[in-house]
Formats: C-alpha cells, structure tokens, sequence
C-alpha cells in the first residue's frame, strides 16, 4: 500500500536551526523576504491588470510597497501590503513544507522573487513555538480580473512547533499579510527592540521598499555605489566613508563592478594592507537588495584575494539557506568576469600612475604573480614594475635583463644566498627565482618577450669562471691536494684549487643537479630494503664530472696557510674543517657523514691549538 510521508516538524525545525541556517537572526531575514516578495507579486499583478502606478495594486520592489515592524506588547509584527493569500492558497502553500508560492504557484516568474524554497517562513520557529499570519488577499474572486479590490476574505492561520495549524476567519480591511510571533523562553533578547531594528537595518537597509522599525525609518537612498554624485571626489569619499563602516578600513582603491548578465552591480575595494594569499576573501552580497550574508566567498577568483566586495545581484542564485551562493555557470561567468575588471584597474593602474603601482605591489605582490601565470598583461606588469632579488640588488626583470645580457636564476632561496656573492663578483648576473611564483614567471618571459631567456645556473658551471693558479703554484700543491682529496674522499668530493672573489671566503661547496639526484637516491637505497635497493641501485650511478666540489680559493689568505702544512693529519682536519664550513655557509643539508666530519674535525683542530706551545713573547 502506497503512503504519505510523515514529516516531524521539531525535526525539521532542530535541522534548520543546527545545520541550514548559522544563526536564530536569520527569522527576521526571512520574514522581510516574504514580505517584499509579497509586494513584488502586488506590483506585477497591478502591472498586468493595467493598474496605474500610484494604485495599491502596483506598489512593489521596482519603487513602492511598504513594509512596518513593530515590538511591544511581548511580541514582533510584521506588515506588509502585498498581494496576501486566500484560504485555499493558505491551506496549500503555509502548511506544506517546501511548497513555496514563488515557483509559478500565482503566475509569475519564479526569477522575479527573493525566496525560492517554501522553508524560510519556518525559520521563525527557531525563536517562537507558535506563528499567526493574518492575511488578506490582493487577487480578485476572478483570478486576476484586475480590480485589485481584494474580493476574498481575511483569514488568520496559526501555526505551532509541534506541528499542528487552524485556520479561521480574521478582520482585515486591506490586503496584505501580518506575521505575529512571540518569542520562546531565552529567545526574548533576539526580539527586543534594538535588535529587531540592527538586524532590520542590516539585512533591509537597501531595499526598494518603505521599510520601517517602530516607526524608524530603515530604508535609504539605496545601494551607496549607485548614488549620483556629480563630483567624482565627492562620491570617492562617500564611498571610502562606507567602506570604512561596512569593512573598517580606508581603502587603497576602489574599483565599480558591472556584469549585467548576472544583474550585479557594486564595488571592489582594494585592501590597504598585505594579507596572506591564502586568505579566503569574504564578500557581502545582496541580492535583489536584500542582504545575502556578509561574508561570502567564491565570488571572485582565488587570486583577486586582496579586495573585498559589496554587490547586488539579479539574477545569481542562492543556496536554500540564503547564506551563499549556488555554483552554477552563471556564478562561474560572473568570477570570470569580476575578475577581469580587476585586471584591468590594475593594467589601467600601471599606465596611468605607476607610483600608486609600485605602492600596490609591495603590498599585494603575490596576487599580481599569480594571475601573471596565465596573462600575458600582468606579466608585462611584474616585468616592469615588480622588483626581484638579483646578485646586484633588488631589480625589476626588465632592468636586469638590460644590464646582464647572459643573466641566469636558481630556483632557491638558500641556493641564492651561498651563491649570489660569488657569482656577482665574477660578473654573473643572477636572479631569485625561489620565491613563490618567481621561477614560473621567469621562465614564462620569453611570452611577451623572445629575447628575455634567463638561463637556470648550474652551481658547478661557476668554476668555469674562476681564474687558475699559475703552473708553478699548481706543481707546488699537488702534495696537498692528494692529501685534502684523501680527506675528503668517502664523503664523494672533488677538491680543486682555484683564484676568485670574494677573497674573504676560503672554500666553496658546489653541486651539480645530478650530483644531488645521486645522494636523494642514495639516501633513498639507505631506507629501502634489499629489494629496492638493488633497484634503485641500478638506475645508475654518478661520474666522476658530476662529483660536488669543494673549491678552495686561493686568493684566501687562510687558505693559503693551509695548503702549505706539510703534517698529513693537520692538513686532513684543516681541510675537513673548511668542508663543513662551505656546508654551512651555503646552508646545505648535513648527511650524518658530514656532521660526524665537522665535529671531529673541530675536535682535531682544538686539540692540535691546546697541545702547540704557544710562541715565546719577543725579548
């Protein structure tokens, strides 16, 4: 046998209170929404009867309707004087839950309301254990014959938590509707006075209607963006002035959004402090005017993280709890689209005031390379404009490319830092490319420009601009480089001797991208079992070209003192010594073969100073 459905109604109503909706607030949303969508329906059936403007039947959302709240006597109430509802329509669309008026149930366009799902008339039993809507409707007994008399009978319906309703005759001279709700114990603070008209305010201040709380008008001008200011200073202060209440910051720029396919209209504004790319951009959002939530995210591109937007929208479709947004094609259109007037304020920006420019990429650098990765603009933009760590200093890519026609770039910062000294003191531009982004940007030049190739440096190609020791001295030390090999051996070093800048630094560890390919897959074999071992050990093993080398600079006074010890066991310890402090100095990882070095060879040298008797004082 066939059968309904039984529906819980504290069920539904605990399920919207713990996982719809994020807070009790929302009732007073909601009630305003049927409300102005009451008046709407008032306004397109005056519309399609031939009503004037001025009549009753035509007030509505494009300019008219009014909408009264009212605190006192232990209760809340809101009027409106929509179009209202007949007995029937009350029986069909208050007591069935989802069933909603809005979706072709009175004839018009399901897109020309605010609410969609049949449910936000519950959300008022998450202050209130009891709902009683009086109303009367606006439609003739004629089904729309356009009298706007309103021929049917007011009716009051009373709906309880527990899940049960009646319906009665009420007193109702004009149409509309009236929603009365008097608060459950601990929900009295959510009805009081000053919150009713703050959450009013907050979630109706732009609404085309004549709203008001107690008597306090809520409604104003409309959204700030588009009021008419014939001085464009003047309405850059106003809107830096809302902002400021809205968001509490000044902003560094503000940008007018307008996607008329999805009906929205606002403004972006442009953070004045760096924050973290990470950061999820929260928007507030209206729709058809009536605040969505104010903390929406996904409205923008992932990388357009440093603005925050206020806009109104037409046609963008909300989810059923009315707190963000329905992924759709149309939202991913309006993302794509409110991102690209960003990308041209920035690109306007950069050809019209390039000290505001450099001002907004101090701060928001990480945005801009972001979207540089795919657009061809923005790339100009950081290769222009965008200071970059080089060997010379901090430098735009344009201006480094101008000034070192062979330039290259590692990919670390820490690769950076051991090398930028030397390889500018051998007249080899270099630039970061560890930084998040750099590297991808870098490569990516020779997209706007054929000619900008930078060159990723191989560390071990620096040796080939290092100067050689003359013959006679390359002969003399040959006894000790045999001796500083054999002590550098095991730990798979090449010591070679050679004459650079800068003077002050004694040694230089270098290694080639093979070579540190071959220790990750040693040190791979060293935790895999035999199996894998023997495995990876096949994949090949490291020539003697690919070695990392330990060069000692010979120009380096200490160096040259340690090249002419003629004790084996001093100059093995010595020169294990300037090994680990090339380690350290270029902030190489330590093997545990390389920190057992550099601690013996602390110890040896310690032991060597303490047990030499120190010279005697001249007489």
């Amino acid at each position: 046998m066939e059968q309904a459905f039984q529906v819980d109604l504290r069920g539904v109503v605990d399920l919207l209170s713990r996982h719809l909706y994020s807070s009790p607030r929302v009732y007073l949303r909601e009630l305003l929404q049927n409300a102005v969508d009451a008046s709407t329906a008032r306004a397109a059936l005056g519309a399609a009867s031939g009503a004037s403007p001025d009549e009753p039947a035509a007030l509505g959302a494009v300019g008219g309707g009014r909408v009264r709240i009212e605190t006192g006597g232990g209760a809340l109430r809101v009027h409106d004087d929509g179009i209202g509802l007949t007995e029937d329509e009350v029986h069909r669309l208050l007591a069935t839950i989802g069933r909603s008026s809005k979706r072709d149930e009175l004839g018009f366009a399901r897109s020309d309301f605010l609410g969609q799902f049949g449910i936000g008339l519950l959300s008022a039993f998450l202050v209130a254990d009891e709902i009683e809507v009086v109303t009367r409707s606006a439609r003739s007994d004629g089904e729309g014959d356009g009298d706007g008399g309103g021929g049917h009978a007011a009716v009051r319906w009373i709906g309880n938590a527990s899940g049960h309703y009646r319906v009665e005759p009420a007193e109702r001279d004009e149409p509309g509707t009236t929603v009365t709700l008097r608060p459950r114990p601990g929900a009295s603070d959510l009805m009081a006075p000053a919150t009713v008209a703050d959450l009013a305010r907050t979630y109706g201040g732009l609404l085309p209607i004549d709203l008001t709380a107690d008597g306090v008008k809520i409604t104003g001008d409309g959204p700030p963006w588009r009021a008419a200011h014939p001085d464009p200073a003047r309405r850059r202060r106003a809107l830096d002035a809302y902002c400021r209440e809205v968001f509490g910051f000044e902003p560094f720029d503000v940008i007018d959004l307008d996607v008329p396919e999805a009906g929205l209209s606002g403004v972006a504004f442009v953070l004045p402090q760096a924050v973290p790319p990470t950061a999820r951009g929260a928007h507030r959002v209206y729709l058809r005017r009536m605040l969505l939530a104010e903390n929406v995210e996904g409205l923008l591109p992932e990388w357009a993280f440093f603005v925050r937007c206020v806009v109104d929208a037409g046609e963008l479709r909300p989810t059923a709890s009315r707190e963000a947004l329905f992924e759709d094609e149309l939202l991913d259109a309006t993302r794509q689209a409110l991102g690209e007037r960003v990308r041209q304020w920035l690109v306007g920006l950069a050809e019209t005031d390039p000290s505001r420019m450099r001002a907004f990429l101090r701060l928001h650098q990480l945005g801009v390379k972001a979207m540089a990765l795919h657009d061809d603009d923005m790339l100009r933009i950081v290769d222009r404009w965008l200071e970059f760590e080089t060997s010379a200093g901090p430098m735009t890519l344009n201006e480094f490319r101008r000034r070192h026609a062979d330039a290259r770039f590692v990919t670390g910062v820490d690769e950076f830092r051991r090398l930028s000294a030397v390889a500018g003191a051998q007249g080899v531009g270099l630039v970061n490319g560890g930084y998040v982004h750099d590297t991808e940007i870098i490569e990516r030049l020779p997209a706007i420009d054929p000619d900008a190739r930078l060159r990723r440096l191989e560390p071990a190609e620096l040796t080939t601009h290092f100067g050689v020791v003359d013959p006679g001295t390359e002969l003399r030390l040959r006894p000790f480089l045999a001796a500083a090999q054999r002590a550098v051996e095991r730990l798979g070093c090449e010591v070679v001797v050679r004459d650079f800048d800068p003077a002050s630094l004694p040694a230089l560890y270098l290694t080639s991208r093979a070579a540190q390919h071959h220790a990750e897959l040693e040190e791979a074999r060293e935790l895999a079992d035999d199996l894998w071992s023997d495995v990876l050990g096949a994949l090949g093993g490291m020539t003697a070209a690919d070695r990392p080398q330990l060069v000692l600079n010979h120009r380096n006074p200490l160096t040259r003192r340690i090249a002419s010890l003629s004790e084996p066991s001093l100059v093995e310890v010595a020169v294990q010594a300037l090994y680990g402090q090339a380690l350290l100095l270029g902030h190489h990882p330590l093997r545990p073969a390389d920190s057992a070095v550099l601690n013996r060879s602390f110890l040896g040298l310690l032991d060597w100073a303490v047990h030499t008797p120190a010279p005697e004082a001249d007489q």
